[in-house]
């Protein structure tokens, strides 16, 4: 049964595929409204109540020309650690302390095998989602609609684990992310099933600050291989932790949003969320 945060999700994602589409003419707020058939009012308020802005800067946050600014004004100090620690809001990522262990060879190899994996069904600002952990860390988050599709997803990652449906502190305090008091946050802790290069990319897109954006040219000269931003690419796109590995702030260099293993739509609105968080304390 779709619960009222999905249907007030679907509703601003098709805000936003229209907006997309759009942007160009500058679309107004009862061009939207009509769009996706509510008042202008209510829509007004329905889009501010979920990004925290409103759809008029909300236009502003995702249009390309925005994002093209965003790479030339921070691409230069994007992975600077004293750029990401020096800002100070409790709503920035860089609070947010992720650990990532890699699986053993054998966890790696036998799909799971004797590992008891937890599972737990979650709602976010982007639609309902999945979280999986091991005793070590979560291992899988994805946005997923149905709930059965969801877990056959988890289980093809690991074929040969156990699986029990439990929302553990593991799991918890990854979902503290979507939370917008992040003082509750604490350690989170990620168990991962990846190549030596995957765990590499992987690790270097949590020095993505909050609102930013970077390309895979960028993450591939990060990790010391310039050469490697098709690699990089797969490595991104086999990103096993939806959100808190954020892979949704690598954008291609021309400054067009590019795909995204959940949806190119949810890629946008996840961008515009951030960044209009991070205006509203500046």
């Amino acid at each position: 049964m779709e619960t009222q945060a999905s249907i007030n999700y679907n509703r601003i994602a098709e805000a936003i595929d229209y907006i997309k589409e759009n942007f160009k003419s500058q679309p107004n707020l009862d061009d939207v409204a009509e769009k996706i058939h509510l008042s202008p009012a209510h829509f007004q308020r329905l889009f501010t109540e979920w990004a925290g802005t409103s759809p008029k800067r909300f236009l502003q946050y995702i249009s390309v020309e925005h994002a093209k600014r965003i790479l030339k004004e921070e691409q230069a100090t994007l992975f600077d650690t004293a750029y990401e620690t020096g800002l100070s809001s409790t709503s920035r990522l860089h609070d947010l302390f992720v650990n990532i262990e890699g699986m053993t060879p054998a966890e790696y190899k036998n799909g799971g095998k004797n590992l008891l994996i937890h599972y737990s069904f979650a709602e976010s600002p982007f639609g309902p989602l999945i979280v999986a952990s091991t005793s070590k860390g979560v291992c899988y988050m994805a946005f997923e609609e149905n709930e059965a599709t969801a877990l056959n997803d988890l289980a093809t990652q690991f074929p040969n684990a156990t699986f029990q449906r439990k929302l553990d502190l593991l799991q918890q305090n990854a979902l503290f992310i979507f939370q917008n008091d992040w003082r509750k946050l604490h350690e989170v802790k990620l168990h991962l099933k990846g190549t030596d290069f995957q765990l590499k990319v992987w690790e270097s897109l949590l020095k993505i600050p909050m609102g930013s954006l970077s390309t895979y040219g960028s993450i591939a000269e990060q990790i010391g291989n310039p050469r490697a931003s098709r690699a990089v690419g797969t490595a991104i796109g086999s990103n096993p932790v939806a959100f808190l590995i954020p892979c949704h702030r690598v954008i291609q260099s021309s400054g067009t949003f590019g795909g995204y293993l959940w949806g190119t739509t949810r890629k946008t609105a996840i961008i515009g969320w951030e960044r209009s968080k991070i205006h509203s304390e500046i």
